[in-house]
């Protein structure tokens, strides 16, 4: 039997109405999602190869981070590199920094707080201090360098306490403002590096420090297993049904995109180049608003059942960062980062190790009886993200006894009103050399004032005379009194 000849409208085949095969390939519907494509291959291997490899797991360094150096170096061959568009790949930074703070930000309180207000307070007048630290031992050695022709950009190394505190986002958000707007060569690749620099500092360091403390045994290093899961943990009081007409995730996710939305309308209607760099901190505020608003309406009944889902919401903020990770990795410009490569080593070696010694000694010093977990989760968060502070901290506390990760979580607010001053000299010192030294200097100032709360303990002490009744007589003994404290004890011989 003979294959029926089938006819052919003419306008089908007509080479002006289709596209060829190659055109379509490029064509721009797919551009983005072909970038998506290549993101989730390389984050799925990233995860295997840590998951598959003893070093990779013990190193705990994340998949993301795994999967995005992966495409990185597949960039260095030409004929792989022309299917990775750097440009998308910072679109995908920039935008899933901000969802996924709102995700965070929407998620209802669980009251649950095994922290005081003091130690959220002083966890945020830390982070205040760290990125006082970096900014100015970041800005005075690209100053330096700069001075002495090893750099062309004087300001550039405040953006060592975006890439190390803030992560990716930020990073690229002025490392791309000062190449842009302000004559910085090679900035968003800086900001990039650094901040994926950041990342490997908050693994690998942390896991050799808490390695050399149980060798000294100082603490037991205890894995957790498998998580074990409570239906309370998925599923709140009063919450919308997964089988209503409209999926619950559907309406979590439409929730936080409006919101989002909401803020690019902000950001439009203000049109300053500098706000654009703040969306994801319009979008927590925002975020932060809506969830009050929720929590009064459903006080006053006026909605019935609850929209948002706590569990939902970590996915949903969860995902973002890690395409925001990797997407951030995978845009760092080769042929930029050659040029400047040993200028990023001195600058983020210096601030790692100032950051490592720093928050080792107020940790010591505001977090009585969970030192190390106190320590190890905000040095994991201060030079990569939460969530590696999180991975670090539940290697010694898997059931998160401790108050440690409450006092990452709550001290969110605190660190953004305290650290809110160095939002602003970002706009100022890429001005010029004089404006960076002045930067440099005020950083400085607010460093000692950050410092003058967090040891005010140890530093607001005064001598006083205490009458010590010893048999007939009265003997008078000077002792160190804290001013801090309701009630005088004298120092232990």
């Amino acid at each position: 039997m003979g294959f029926t000849s089938i006819p052919i409208n003419a306008n089908i085949v007509n080479p002006s109405f289709l596209l060829t095969v190659e055109s379509f390939a490029d064509a721009a519907v797919w551009k983005a999602l072909v970038q998506i494509f290549i993101l989730i291959a390389a984050m799925l291997l990233g995860n295997m190869l840590r998951r598959t490899i003893p070093f990779m797991r013990k190193s705990l360094i994340p998949s993301a981070l795994l999967g995005g150096t992966i495409v990185l170096l597949l960039k260095l061959i030409p004929a792989v590199d022309r299917f990775i568009n750097n440009d998308l790949m910072e679109i995908i930074t920039y935008h899933c920094l901000a969802l996924g703070f709102i995700a965070t930000a929407l998620k209802k309180n669980s009251g649950n707080r095994k922290t005081t207000t003091k130690a959220i307070l002083e966890s945020g007048v830390l982070q205040g201090g760290v990125y006082s630290l970096q900014a100015m031992l970041g800005i005075a050695i690209t100053i330096i360098l700069f001075v002495a022709g090893g750099f062309s950009f004087a300001a550039g190394g405040v953006i060592l306490a975006l890439g190390f505190g803030q992560g990716t986002g930020q990073a690229l958000n002025y490392g791309k403002l000062y190449e842009s707007d302000y004559g910085f060569v090679g900035g968003t690749t800086f900001g990039l590096s650094v901040a994926a620099i950041g990342f490997f500092v908050a693994s690998i360091v942390g896991v050799v420090y808490l390695n050399i403390l149980r060798r000294r045994g100082k603490l037991k290093v205890v894995t957790s297993g498998e998580d074990e899961h409570k239906v309370e943990d998925f599923v709140g009081q009063n919450e919308i049904p997964n089988t209503e007409s409209v999926d619950k995730i559907t309406i979590n996710i439409s929730l936080v995109v409006l919101i989002y939305g909401i803020v690019y309308g902000i950001m439009r209607l203000v049109n300053v180049n500098l706000i654009w760099g703040f969306n994801f901190l319009l979008g927590s505020l925002l975020a932060l608003s809506v969830r009050l608003l929720l929590n009064l309406f459903s006080k006053k009944k006026i909605i019935k059942r609850e929209l948002t889902n706590n569990y939902l919401l970590d996915r949903i903020s969860g995902f973002m960062f890690d395409m925001m990770i990797i997407s951030g990795v995978a845009a760092i410009d080769w042929n930029k980062f050659s040029a400047m490569w040993w200028q990023l080593i001195i600058i983020c070696a210096v601030g790692a190790l100032a950051t490592f010694v720093y928050i080792r000694l107020v940790a010591n010093n505001i977090y009585k009886g969970y030192e190390h977990e106190g320590f190890i989760s905000m040095f994991g968060m201060m030079t990569g993200t939460a969530s590696n502070g999180m991975i670090l901290l539940r290697e010694i506390d898997p059931k998160l006894e401790t108050p440690a990760s409450s006092n990452m979580v709550f001290s969110g607010l605190p660190a953004i009103a305290f650290g809110g001053g160095l939002l602003l000299l970002l706009g100022y010192c890429p001005k010029g050399l004089t404006e960076s030294i002045i930067t440099m200097s005020i950083l400085f100032v607010a460093f000692i004032a950050f410092n003058l709360v967090l040891f005010r303990n140890k530093i607001f002490r005064r001598r006083k005379k205490v009458v010590v009744s010893q048999g007939d007589g009265e003997i008078g003994e000077e002792v160190n009194t804290d001013l801090t404290q309701d009630t005088v004890q004298p120092e232990e011989e």
